[in-house]
């Protein structure tokens, strides 16, 4: 008969080659260990003592009681999902296994890093989800979405509550080889998506866009698909299709140093304000604040470039803007996502 214990603490499952990155935020934004803790054995970056990985998947018993109670509520922005309750399942068959997870809830989505074979036969006896990748636009459904491992042949840890109502935190979108000016494309439509998700808004035709730092075009790409009006801005000229289109206004120019009043005199009041140039996060969170306190924009998302170290003090001042949400894309690398919906 399967058995399932409830286990104390977190489980937090790292983007695919960022379990350093993870560690990083563990130790520098919530306090959990220090650097003198952190050891790499077998190839594994461990954080704490008893903290274990699984695969990406990094078990840490005693988190709730090893972090201040102000930053409980807080997600690591390198956790893709967050276990919040986990327990642990032995089971005998595969049919025992599924059904311990059908009767806790209903959508459970895997993350596979062993037992691949098992872990599928695992997979088709539970209701079915929506694992492939996705065509742009799309929208993301909010139903509790459960995350569990096999971590041995009768083993696995599971978490009916988790932080992401994606399979296992993860979306792809159906690429396109041909007509994207840059692969920064699939950033900003996970950016949309998950704005849509978290604050249920999404570009409408018609709605004046501003894209700071646009060259060669990916992000402006994208916007015009939508129907969107751009004011694309960088010093280098975007794809020349995108220069040809009646629907953008470009200008050669710092975009930074264009104000709030210029742009609305010469393009309108936006709607969407968008950003990845490549910049200290000093500048950008500066210049966020004098759009937010310009009160014309509704919408903002910008990429976070970092430079080095992450500065976890500066990143609670993104994270002080009103109505904002900070978030590491799957198509992000070293750098992290904001969005505001003010």
């Amino acid at each position: 008969m399967p058995d399932t214990l409830k286990i104390p603490g977190r489980a937090f499952l790292a983007f695919p080659d960022m379990r350093g990155l993870l560690v990083s935020e563990l130790v520098g934004r919530f306090g959990y260990g220090s650097f003198s803790d952190s050891a790499t054995i077998e190839g594994r970056t461990f954080v704490k003592e008893g903290a274990v990985w699984y695969g990406d998947l990094l078990y840490c018993p005693d988190f709730d009681d090893a972090v201040d109670e102000s930053l409980r509520d807080e997600n690591p922005y390198f956790s893709r999902a967050t276990m919040l309750e986990p327990c642990e399942i032995s089971f005998g068959s595969i049919g025992e296994g599924a059904a311990s997870l059908r009767a806790i809830q209903r959508n459970w989505a895997p993350y596979q890093y062993q037992l691949f074979r098992r872990a599928s036969l695992l997979q088709d006896k539970l209701p079915h989800i929506n694992l492939k990748v996705r065509k742009f636009p799309c929208e993301i459904p909010s139903s509790q979405m459960g995350l569990y491992t096999l971590i041995g042949e009768g083993r696995m840890i599971a978490s009916a509550k988790t932080t992401s109502f994606l399979p296992a935190g993860r979306i792809e979108f159906e690429e396109d080889h041909e007509n994207p000016p840059s692969r920064a494309y699939l950033k900003i439509q996970e950016s949309l998506t998950l704005f849509r998700t978290i604050f249920g808004r999404f570009p409408a035709p018609g709605e004046k866009c501003f894209e700071a730092g646009a060259c060669p075009g990916g992000w402006t790409y994208v916007l015009r698909l939508l129907d969107t009006d751009v004011f694309a801005v960088d010093r280098a000229p975007l794809a020349e299709k995108l220069m040809n289109d009646s629907h953008v206004k470009f200008l050669a120019h710092d975009a930074f140093t264009l104000t709030p009043e210029y742009i609305e005199e010469n393009f309108g009041r936006l709607d969407w304000l968008f950003s990845d140039v490549i910049c200290y996060p000093e500048r950008l969170l500066e210049w966020i604040k004098m759009w937010v306190a310009s009160g014309k924009v509704r919408n903002i998302i910008c990429t976070i470039k970092m430079q080095g170290e992450i500065d976890w003090t500066l990143m609670k001042e993104f994270r002080a803007l009103p109505s904002s949400k900070i978030v590491h894309l799957n198509y992000n690398k070293h750098e992290l996502t904001v969005m505001l919906a003010l």
